[in-house]
């Protein structure tokens, strides 16, 4: 069964786009030669990810001393993202700071980037969190001193979302174009190859997931025989 109610984070996946929607396979344009970049390697990954205002509530309209209508406004959600840390040229390229004189300085520009925040239910299904289109800002540093103990400074993001480029991307039956999508591998009709090519720019790879998978303990984060365990397009 698919669940909705999750637990940790396994991981969160990025890619970069162009002004078309169009994901950059290129290692020194976008993120990887892929154009997908999953974190997680020696002391990178993501410790938190809260997302918010997935939707706000509706707004009373009244008749007849009753409420007769509620009207809802298009949700502009947003994620509060915190890694342990990640590779500086793939947080330089997501923020927009362009490489200058052996420094980094924030263009005019930024650029659209992909964002998938992957979990699994309590079933071992895998769940997904999905952004086809948006903008990351590093709004702060917090330094501070190491005494007896030490002093970290995490890097924090902020990412908000867009609605996807191409008009045909996370449509609802309305006719309504959304910049947000779920996902549960449990779920009918749920193929992989399907979920990366409307997220990350009409992808159409290899399974991004799969090395990752292949080098965790399945145990440690899915029950072994759920459909999570199964990350094959």
């Amino acid at each position: 069964m698919a669940g909705t109610s999750l637990k940790g984070i396994d991981f969160v996946m990025l890619g970069l786009t162009d002004n078309t929607g169009k994901l950059i396979a290129d290692a020194d344009k976008g993120l990887d030669k892929t154009g997908i970049a999953l974190i997680d390697g020696d002391g990178d990954g993501a410790t938190t990810a809260n997302i918010t205002a997935l939707e706000e509530a509706g707004q009373q309209q009244y008749a007849n001393n009753k409420v007769k209508r509620v009207n809802h406004g298009v949700p502009s959600p947003q994620v509060a993202l915190t890694m342990l840390d990640m590779p500086y040229d793939i947080a330089r390229k997501c923020v927009g700071y362009q490489e200058i004189g052996g420094g980094a300085v924030l263009g005019n520009n930024k650029p659209h980037v992909a964002l998938m925040i992957a979990s699994h239910d309590f079933d071992g299904n895998w769940f997904f969190d999905a952004f086809a289109n948006g903008e990351m800002i590093i709004p702060t540093r917090n330094h501070g001193t190491s005494n007896k103990n030490e002093t970290d400074s995490n890097v924090a993001f902020t990412y908000q979302s867009l609605a996807p480029i191409p008009n045909n991307v996370f449509v609802n039956n309305d006719g309504s174009q959304q910049s947000y999508k779920m996902y549960n591998s449990g779920d009918t009709g749920f193929k992989y190859e399907d979920m990366f090519k409307e997220v990350f720019g009409g992808y159409t790879g290899d399974n991004p997931m799969a090395n990752y998978v292949a080098g965790t303990t399945a145990g440690s984060f899915m029950n072994g025989s759920g459909s999570g365990a199964d990350v094959h397009a």
